[in-house]
């Protein structure tokens, strides 16, 4: 063969090696580790998701209301609003506030009847029946500080009232259920069928209507809260009343007209004093 022929041949074997390097499919070709072959394209790109979101916290359970006050017999105790008094027994004073909101119910029992000894069974001015009607032992408690009287009393509309809230014990007995103090204090006097308390910042209390003969304190003494004062019962001078307390509350206060030291509305006082001695939130 010739020089130039032998060129020719070499030339042609090289082109044809080269055309097969390029169209030789490379995923037939083993590489060299033994491994899978390499891909001629790259890997799709992986998309990118949100993460899945927190799942949102259990809400908080509503705080369940407190129970109703419950007295010593059971029963579910309830009120009307301050200044509702008995119908045509007076304008009562609808403003009132809470004049003292720390002292003690002033019964050592939890059981009692705020209402009108006046107005109510067996008062001169109430329905007919005996003051021992069952319906004077019942709920719901009633104000009466401004039930009509001529005593003078400037925190209701008229001017003039009935000064304190009367309120039953727990059964129509005499000399059974004891009134207590409602704070610390000093017993400053004792008339014909009253007691009056008085504390160290001058509010004082006054309790009527006790046993006189079975009192448990004298003038100038001290007394602590909840200690015991005397019998509920129906002194009331030569004319026995109802079996009931009356108790007052009497500070200075603005009452419109200038300070004046006078009777304030009870009926806040006792509402609070009663719950808390009946929910347990009193030591004695």
């Amino acid at each position: 063969m010739s020089r130039e022929a032998e060129l020719t041949l070499a030339a042609a074997v090289a082109a044809a090696g080269i055309a097969a390097m390029i169209w030789w499919p490379i995923e037939d070709t083993p590489s060299p580790s033994g491994d899978a072959p390499i891909a001629d394209e790259a890997p799709a790109p992986v998309e990118e998701t949100d993460p899945e979101p927190e799942p949102e916290p259990d809400p908080e359970p509503e705080p369940l209301p407190d129970p109703d006050p419950v007295d010593e017999a059971g029963d579910i105790f309830t009120w009307l609003p301050p200044g509702d008094l008995v119908e045509e027994s007076g304008t009562g004073q609808t403003t009132q506030i809470n004049y003292a909101p720390d002292m003690r119910f002033p019964m050592e029992a939890g059981q009692a009847y705020a209402n009108s000894q006046v107005y109510g069974y067996g008062g001169y001015l109430g329905p007919s029946g005996g003051q021992c009607n069952a319906a004077n032992y019942d709920y719901a408690w009633r104000d009466n500080f401004c039930e009509t009287r001529g005593y003078g009393t400037p925190m209701c509309p008229a001017g003039v009232g009935h000064q304190g809230q009367d309120i039953r014990p727990a059964s129509c007995q005499d000399d059974v259920h004891w009134a207590v103090a409602v704070a610390d204090g000093t017993i400053t006097s004792i008339g014909t069928y009253s007691v009056r308390l008085m504390t160290d910042d001058g509010v004082r209390y006054t309790y009527l209507h006790l046993d006189k003969d079975t009192l448990e304190v004298e003038p100038g003494d001290t007394v602590s809260r909840g200690e015991r004062i005397g019998y509920v019962s129906n002194e009331f001078g030569d004319t026995a009343t109802t079996i009931h307390l009356h108790f007052e509350i009497k500070m200075a206060i603005d009452t419109g007209a200038g300070i004046q030291n006078t009777p304030v509305p009870p009926y806040l006082a006792l509402v609070d004093s009663y719950e808390r001695l009946l929910t347990g939130q009193e030591d004695n």
